[in-house]
Parts: C-alpha cells; sequence; structure tokens
C-alpha cells in the first residue's frame, strides 16, 4: 500500500471508499456488547474480555503465515503495542466487566462517546486538525453522555459507567493509531500483528480466568464468546482499519455515531432489553452532537 502523510487530506473518492468501510466496520462492532452481554452470563468475564484475543490470535497467526505476510519491522512494535492496549486488552476487558452491571443498551450510549474520543485521538496521533466548531460539538455530545450517566445512576454515576468510559477512551487510541498504522501496512495486516504481539501478555490471565464455567456454559454464552473472538476482535477490523485509513480518522469515526442505535436495537431483538424513552433521547442527542461536529469538519 502506498504511503500518505498523516496529515493529508483524503480526496474525494478515497472518503467515500473509506465511509463505506467503516460503515461495514460498525456494522460488525454494534453487536460486541449484546454478544459480551450474553457470553458472560455462563463465562467468566475476564475471560470473556481475554481470552477473545487468544481466539483472533490464532486466525491472525494462520492468516499471516498462508500469506507469508513479513514482519513489518522491530520500529512498529511500540505502535503495535499502543493497537493492542487499546482494542485488543483495553476495550474488550473493560466493556466486558460493564456489562456485569448495566444493559448493553446503556453501554451503547456511554460507548456513543467513540467518535468524539477517536477525533481526538487521531488530532493527537496522527495530527489531524477538526475545526474549533467540531470541538463544541464534541464538548456539548460528551455533556449529554454524562448527564445520561448521572440519570441512570439515580444522580450519581455508576461503576459501569466508569470502566465503559476507560472501554471508549482505549478504543479511541486504538483505532486512531491503528489508522494510522494502516496507511502504510494494511488494515487486516496492522490488527493481525497486534494480536500475534498481544497474545503472549493475555494468555496467562485467560488461563487464570478459566473456570469451571467453560464445561456448563449455554451454547448462547458460546456463540457470543465466538462472536466477539472473531468478528468482533478480527475480521470487523479489516473493514474498520481499512475505512480509517482511506477516509481519514477523525471523518471515518464519525460512522460510529450509528452504532448506539444499532446496539440498541440489537440489545432489544437478540436479549429482550426494554428500550427506555431516555436511552432513545439520549442516544438521539449524542448522535446530533457528533453529526454537528462532522458538518463542522
Amino acid at each position: 500500500m502506498r504511503q500518505r502523510d498523516s496529515a493529508t487530506i483524503p480526496k474525494a473518492h478515497e472518503r467515500r471508499r473509506g465511509l463505506a468501510w467503516g460503515f461495514a466496520g460498525v456494522a460488525a462492532f454494534s453487536l460486541t456488547l449484546p454478544a459480551t452481554r450474553v457470553a458472560i452470563t455462563g463465562l467468566d468475564p475476564v475471560f470473556v474480555g481475554l481470552g477473545r484475543a487468544i481466539v483472533a490470535a490464532m486466525l491472525a497467526a494462520v492468516a499471516l503465515i498462508l500469506t507469508r505476510t513479513p514482519w513489518p519491522g522491530w520500529r512498529t512494535l511500540p505502535h503495535l503495542a499502543v493497537v493492542a492496549g487499546g482494542v485488543i486488552v483495553g476495550f474488550p476487558l473493560f466493556s466486558a466487566l460493564a456489562m456485569r452491571y448495566v444493559p448493553a443498551s446503556h453501554g451503547a450510549v456511554v460507548i456513543g462517546l467513540l467518535p468524539l474520543l477517536t477525533a481526538l485521538a487521531g488530532a493527537w496521533l496522527a495530527h489531524e486538525r477538526p475545526s474549533r466548531a467540531f470541538w463544541w460539538s464534541a464538548a456539548f455530545g460528551s455533556a449529554v453522555v454524562v448527564g445520561f450517566a448521572f440519570w441512570q445512576g439515580g444522580g450519581a454515576p455508576q461503576m459501569a459507567d466508569g470502566l465503559l468510559a476507560l472501554a471508549a477512551v482505549s478504543a479511541a487510541i486504538g483505532y486512531a493509531e491503528g489508522g494510522r498504522l494502516a496507511r502504510t501496512l494494511g488494515g487486516w495486516q496492522v490488527i493481525s500483528w497486534a494480536l500475534v504481539v498481544a497474545a503472549p501478555f493475555v494468555l496467562v490471565p485467560t488461563a487464570l480466568a478459566a473456570d469451571a464455567r467453560l464445561a456448563t456454559a449455554s451454547i448462547a454464552a458460546w456463540s457470543g464468546f465466538a462472536y466477539v473472538s472473531v468478528i468482533s476482535m478480527y475480521f470487523g477490523f479489516f473493514a474498520w482499519y481499512r475505512g480509517l485509513a482511506l477516509g481519514g480518522i477523525a471523518a471515518v469515526g464519525q460512522m460510529q455515531l450509528l452504532q448506539p442505535f444499532l446496539t440498541i436495537f440489537a440489545s432489544a431483538l437478540l436479549l429482550g432489553e426494554a428500550i427506555e424513552p431516555e436511552t432513545l433521547v439520549a442516544a438521539a442527542f449524542v448522535i446530533v452532537a457528533i453529526a454537528m461536529g462532522r458538518r463542522a469538519g
């Protein structure tokens, strides 16, 4: 893949392709929280949060071997470590722990901060420069999400909201760094090498979290674990990182504005969770804020 300076503005056709790939990635990720919630009904949350990386790393190793993809060089190791810390360890672990306490629909709105945080991470790591109006809309969206968290928590934030916030920050950093690396390595290579690098470090805590529930977990729980391992942790990133590389981290990151709605409706359909009016209102305000930020440039 040809190299491109991180501050270069994508051309119109690249942005369109990037948005299309980004939507495919968001569609894959939108089922992550519902699938995680199903998985932890029968499996340890730490096992679900970190074990998915072991499964995905095995798929990645097979793909790298079959395609004879060369190691990108030791200089990329710190950057791959940032990707791994964000999307392979941070987001899966914190979100799995949070799903013990709140419905997936609640988590979807708090995770609605991701587009704004991804833009911030893109400005920091990839030197993208959205307008001042964009940041005002980002502040408004953040205020909506914090207000929603307080409302749902009876006037005080819940432990799960802190975990979800950590998950969102972790993902944003991993998205921005991965999108930047994908401009030279390619999207699937970035997530594949990051998984291989992370595997030895997550293997031990995953093994420690493996308990007797592995033998008694339901088919539904294992199905949820399979989804987050194969789709959320691996194949979804093929499309997502390609989209970020083509269309720009801040611009394509705004495709995540669709994720809260997709997750909420998936939670209602798959888990039978009630969709409360305030959840829809909060999600709508978050989406409006992010849409305003995207228009601001």
